[in-house]
């Protein structure tokens, strides 16, 4: 499953969402609202961060590692949405 941020922007505030980038990128900037969870972590023990009972949004730099998490976490039973475009496509269109 995927969002566009188009999509994203009126659900912000109201979701769980988590930045996969390393923690550098994300305190240079992230999106409003994002947790930090660099996706090393978060792949390799989901079950500290994740609850399989919550539906989470993901997003990386341009959506490519996010997509590939995702699917990962989503064979694992998780509910994660992936963020097409990622952080890139957020600069360009909030």
């Amino acid at each position: 499953m995927e969002v566009s941020i188009e999509e994203l922007i009126p659900l912000l505030g109201k979701i769980n969402l988590i930045d996969i980038r390393n923690n550098q990128s994300y305190n240079n900037n992230h999106i409003d609202g994002a947790i930090n969870i660099p996706y090393e972590k978060l792949i390799v023990e989901p079950n500290l961060y994740l609850s399989h009972d919550k539906k989470y949004y993901i997003y990386c730099r341009c959506g490519i590692t996010s997509k590939k998490v995702c699917t990962i976490l989503n064979n694992l039973g998780y509910k994660v949405v992936n963020v097409k475009g990622g952080y890139e496509e957020w600069i360009i269109k909030k």
